[in-house]
């Protein structure tokens, strides 16, 4: 996986979490390293900013799609104006706006792959588990008690990051980034939290019993085991 990304901190939060998904990660910053990086590795897939130091995203698309035809391409801008999504679909398999929720980036991924080279196999990752929990992060489905649990993308996202903490209490702030990537919280913002938050626990408790703890003034876990 080819990550090209010019602002450091972006990069990084994509590179970890694909990794965490057994990605084999390599990331630029600018149209030329990205270039140099796909001749010596050949990826399968590119995820691309459009707006780099050097040059476009959507150029460097079209040049790597016509060295690799087969290479799956998604690009993941801040520009979401309908001719920009248009002209980007017009080559590429996908295109993400920013801000983005990183599970949904990694779920698209999938899709794209599994469209792009069916007969591979995708990286296999165990279930994660909590009590009576499992989350699948190949299918994207969430079972308590071996009953499904339906959920929205960032609901699933919120309480996948809630059950990799275990029984920790999650800063507020640190889930607005992590799920909402909100660098800073607004009094608008944090609301959202505690509306997921309401969401997961009328669903998640119908299976068992309360399952999320609060604490006042500082953030959300799973109750102790």
């Amino acid at each position: 996986m080819l990550v090209v990304e010019d602002e450091p901190s972006i990069a990084d939060v994509l590179t970890i979490a694909l990794r965490y998904h057994r990605f084999e990660v390599m990331a630029a910053g600018t149209v030329r390293q990205a270039l140099a990086l796909a001749e010596r590795t050949r990826p399968d897939a590119a995820l691309l900013d459009i707006m780099l130091p050097d040059g476009d995203g959507r150029a460097l698309g079209r040049e790597l799609r016509a060295r690799r035809p087969e290479l799956a391409l998604v690009f993941l801008t801040a520009r979401d104006a309908p001719a920009e999504v248009v002209g980007a679909l017009g080559f590429g398999d996908d295109y993400i706006t920013k801000p983005f929720n990183i599970d949904e980036v990694v779920a698209r991924l999938h899709a794209v792959l599994r469209r792009t080279r069916p007969a591979d196999v995708l990286p296999q990752r165990p279930p994660l588990t909590y009590g009576d929990l499992e989350l699948d992060d190949v299918t994207y489905t969430v079972h308590r008690d071996g009953r499904a649990v339906r959920l929205t993308p960032t609901e699933y996202a919120l309480l996948r990051f809630l059950v990799r903490n275990g029984g920790r209490i999650v800063p507020k702030e640190q889930l607005l980034r992590h799920v909402w990537q909100f660098e800073h919280a607004a009094t608008a913002e944090s609301t959202v939290v505690e509306t997921y938050i309401s969401y997961l626990r009328r669903k998640l408790d119908a299976l068992g019993p309360p399952l999320i703890t609060t604490r006042r003034g500082v953030g959300y876990g799973l109750a102790t085991l």
